[in-house]
């Protein structure tokens, strides 16, 4: 068991159980210190010298590399350095005692440990071999979907990035290439078809995606600048760009595809057992084994069929349920008959959501997100929906498989209050370390919006049936996701039995199961973390308002999660137990977006 779990808040209790599965207990942590402590200036001392060290490093910057003259280096030299910090990292923080720490520094180390370690665990199993998944590459992201910049110095750092892919797609080849003969690859049926996003990067002249932020620059930089500007840009796709991009697609076609493993399981690749373990620890942020989630997924999966058969019946549907959920898949009136009615169908449920958001949230972002289709290049292989700190994104392509009755769970999870609303009060917590602000932890934020998929239909957000139905579905669908990764990477199931699974469970469009168990061959872990998290966010609520009574505040009970930031499972649960022993108050100065306390 990790250290994460031993330095956080003293009120932590064990984790009991997930739906009736016991989760391995955690130790109880020392008293918290009353004060700021010298262990306190070591540990802040640690972690901003270890973010300054990944600012040099790029690491901070995101895929595209924004704000910089270049792309991160992912060498295999840059990866060994990178180990060696995250283990110093990881000594350092072993030598603080926890027990020195004040409580919000113990939060702080605790992320930070966590972020080392997978970090150093992800390079040991050298995951840098295989740089891309079904729907997230290396190189897509490198520009702007939409529009251009505000400045001519970030024009000419993106020039520069430009002609930098040369360099950055040759070491991510040779990586890919040291995978290929170790047998270390993506899956040949999950990246099959994947190269089929670069077509817009592969022409040589205006008409490539790169050309869209010179399109419209602003008129804040001089015109004769302008132009020097776009003859650079043009220069750049012409003489860099285009030729990378050409030159990655044919190794792609020519030599990863045909040499690409054909086995789908992560038992199956070099190291697997302790690859795949590594994986669920990094992605769930607590020890479970493959089984133990296999099987929370199969008590899951029976409670949820129970609920979707009271719908049925609730529907008025005559047929069984494996009837009910064909006829939500075929039915032409849950089909979005335009991309503009799918997206408009999201919008008012964001509106919906947010004239409720009061009531629930007390501490509100002042940034709002737009709703716009997902890029064309990725719409056919991408998923339904993803949240976004500007644009929270709908997938229009292929609309008969995008179903209606599925939209408001989805726009829940993805726009408000799931990912985009999170995303941005995440933004404003300028009084948390820049590390905090930067961690990621899919377990807090999947279980976020998953939860709030649930809390949605207590408060009547879906309107019929029919959507109830469809937040059944998206609940059943992480479920057995719980299920079939593990059902692939441990116990060896087919490609066709994950497929068979999940749509024997779920009313999802074949399209959407397709691209879905893809996704799940292709990021080993990935999919555990949302219910896990979920699960862990309403049996907190549950023992909160069973011990609160009448003092229950959903307000306070999301601010506490909120004011947080994404953090380690553990470090949430010791949270949340200490918010009930508080009597569901928050503490003066809780929040780190407010100069003072509240």
């Amino acid at each position: 068991m990790r250290p994460s779990t031993r330095i956080v808040l003293a009120s932590f209790s064990a984790m009991a159980c997930v739906a009736g599965h016991p989760l391995r207990a955690q130790p109880d942590p020392a008293p918290v210190a009353a004060a700021s402590t010298d262990a306190d200036a070591q540990l802040r001392d640690l972690y901003e010298s270890d973010w300054a060290w990944r600012e040099q490093q790029g690491l901070t910057r995101g895929r595209g590399g924004q704000g910089a003259a270049s792309l991160p280096q992912v060498d295999p030299a840059t990866q060994q350095v990178r180990l060696a910090h995250w283990t110093d990292v990881l000594a350092r923080l072993d030598a603080i005692a926890p027990e020195a720490l004040s409580a919000e520094e113990r939060i702080n180390a605790a992320v930070l440990r966590e972020v080392a370690q997978t970090a150093a665990d992800n390079i040991r199993f050298r995951t840098y071999e295989r740089p891309f998944n079904a729907d997230t590459f290396f190189w897509s992201g490198l520009s702007p979907i939409t529009g251009g910049f505000a400045t001519a110095q970030e024009y000419r750092d993106y020039i520069a990035r430009m002609r930098d892919i040369p360099r950055y797609f040759d070491d991510q080849v040779a990586n890919m290439r040291a995978g290929l003969a170790r047998g270390f690859t993506v899956p040949r049926i999950a990246a099959t078809g994947r190269e089929e996003t670069m077509r817009g990067f592969l022409p040589a002249d205006r008409s490539n995606a790169f050309w869209t932020a010179f399109a419209a620059m602003p008129d804040t930089i001089p015109a004769a600048e302008q132009e020097a500007l776009r003859q650079e840009g043009e220069a750049a796709i012409r003489d860099s760009v285009a030729p990378a991009y050409a030159k990655l697609h044919a190794f792609m076609v020519d030599e990863y595809l045909p040499g690409a493993t054909t086995a789908i399981g992560a038992r199956d690749l070099p190291g697997g057992a302790e690859f795949y373990q590594a994986q669920i620890r990094g992605f769930t942020t607590i020890d479970l084994t493959a089984e133990e989630i296999h099987a929370i997924g199969l008590a899951e999966v029976a409670r949820i069929r129970a609920e979707m058969e009271r719908v049925r019946q609730e529907a008025g549907f005559d047929g069984d349920l494996s009837a009910f959920m064909e006829f939500l898949r075929t039915d032409p009136q849950f089909e979005a008959k335009t991309p503009y009615e799918l997206l408009a169908k999201s919008s008012y449920v964001v509106k919906r959501m947010d004239s409720r958001l009061g009531e629930f949230i007390g501490f509100l972002p002042r940034r709002r997100h737009g709703i716009v289709p997902v890029p064309p290049a990725l719409a056919p292989i991408f998923t339904g929906g993803r949240g976004g700190i500007e644009n929270c994104m709908m997938n229009t392509y292929n609309l008969p498989a995008r179903r209606l009755y599925t939209l408001p769970a989805l726009t829940v999870h993805e726009c408000t209050p799931g990912h985009s609303l999170q995303a941005a009060i995440a933004q404003e917590a300028q009084r948390r370390p820049a590390f905090r602000r930067a961690a990621g932890f899919s377990g807090y934020g999947e279980g976020w919006a998953l939860y709030w998929e649930w809390l949605a239909g207590q408060i009547g957000i879906y309107e019929t049936p029919y959507e109830e139905f469809g937040q059944l579905t998206y609940e059943m669908w992480r479920a057995a996701r719980l299920v079939i990764d593990t059902g692939i990477h441990q116990y060896g199931w087919s490609r066709e039995q994950a497929q068979s699974y999940l749509r024997d469970n779920a009313a999802l469009a074949d399209h959407e199961i397709t691209t879905e168990i893809d996704r799940y061959i292709a990021w080993p872990g990935q999919a555990l973390a949302y219910k896990l998290g979920e699960l862990l966010i309403r049996r907190k609520r549950a023992e909160a308002q069973e011990a609160l009574g009448t003092a229950f505040d959903d307000r306070n009970f999301h601010d506490a999660i909120l004011a947080l930031g994404e953090v380690p499972l553990p470090v949430l649960e010791a949270r949340l137990d200490q918010f009930i022993a508080d009597g569901g108050q928050l503490p003066p100065g809780w929040n780190p977006a407010l100069p003072e306390a509240r």
